[in-house]
């Protein structure tokens, strides 16, 4: 072997270099260690059988599917079987039992807010918002303001037949355009905005006796003869300051002289038997509930549930 082709050793270690030279540091040729050469190997053959056993790389004919036929869509199956045969056992008290009882029963209770939460999240969020809280022509959920009734059962029926849905049983009301079909003058339609603001907590105008003698024969049928509403006409209760279609001067007066006519669809044939009835008791919840029955409200401070928590 020749001066120059013999190799170079390393004067301190007496190991061979390699040859590579950087700033006068020079790379010894040392093996790599054992143990690392037995991982790497390990892992070439973990390697060829997760390709035999799991779907892995491409082939010619195609992806591999693997001995054991394992995909994300039977892994997924098979844990979605298993929340569903969870949900069966309480789903087997959950259904015979009547709205009291869920309401007395904490773990049927917990498992109805649990499922009401999430329908309401895929079927209710879009409109009411994903906290409940509503926008203008939207129902906030969170108050203790009901058109229609806050029972459980109450709840049930609305969200059962709709409002003004298709629903042949639908929930309907009617307010008359008092401008637009000429039942006011334009002048009495501003008198009625100032005395219905007036008798919500706003300031008394002159006109606040002809407003009260204006109201007493158009919209006491309905708003009864204090303002106050009735949930059997679905007509809102016009003396607290909530409004579902805005509070300003305007938003009254185009209420009464336009009227409103809100949609609700029918949940009923949309969702289960089931999911109406959670989503009826996580609504309950969530608005504090209104007309909560003694025995209810006792039944619920037993189990420690506060009907004004806010989630």
């Amino acid at each position: 072997m020749s001066e120059e082709n013999k190799p170079e050793i390393d004067e301190h270690t007496g190991v061979e270099t390699t040859g590579h030279e950087w700033d006068g540091l020079k790379e010894l040729n040392n093996p790599a260690p054992r143990w690392w050469l037995w991982i790497f190997y390990i892992t070439i053959i973990w390697s060829v059988g997760y390709w035999i056993v799991y779907p892995s790389w491409p082939t010619l004919s195609g992806a591999t599917k693997g001995v054991i036929g394992w995909t994300q869509f039977t892994k997924l199956e098979a844990e979605q079987a298993e929340i569903a045969a969870r949900q069966q056992q309480f789903l087997e008290k959950f259904e015979p039992a009547s709205f009291n009882q869920i309401l007395n029963d904490q773990e049927l209770y917990a498992f109805a807010v649990a499922g009401g939460r999430a329908a309401f999240k895929d079927n209710c969020a879009t409109c009411h918002g994903t906290g409940a809280e509503g926008g203008k022509g939207y129902p906030n959920l969170n108050d203790d303001d009901w058109i229609w009734g806050g029972h459980v059962e109450e709840i049930y029926e609305t969200l059962l037949y709709g409002i003004r849905s298709t629903h042949e049983e639908t929930r309907y009301n009617i307010m008359p355009r008092f401008g637009v079909d000429g039942l006011l003058k334009r002048e009495e339609v501003a008198i009625m905005t100032d005395y219905v603001l007036a008798i919500s907590g706003g300031a008394k105008t002159g006109t606040f006796a002809r407003g009260a003698e204006i109201f007493k024969s158009q919209c006491a049928s309905c708003h009864g003869a204090d303002g106050r509403g009735d949930h059997d006409f679905g007509a809102p209760n016009l003396t607290d300051a909530i409004w579902l279609y805005g509070g300003e001067r305007q938003d009254v007066y185009e209420s009464i002289f336009y009227a409103r006519a809100g949609m609700m669809p029918h949940w009923q044939g949309r969702l289960d038997e089931n999911t109406i009835r959670q989503l009826s008791v996580y609504v309950h919840e969530m608005g504090g509930g209104e007309g909560v029955k003694p025995e209810e409200r006792a039944a619920l401070d037993v189990q420690g549930v506060s009907l004004d928590a806010r989630e």
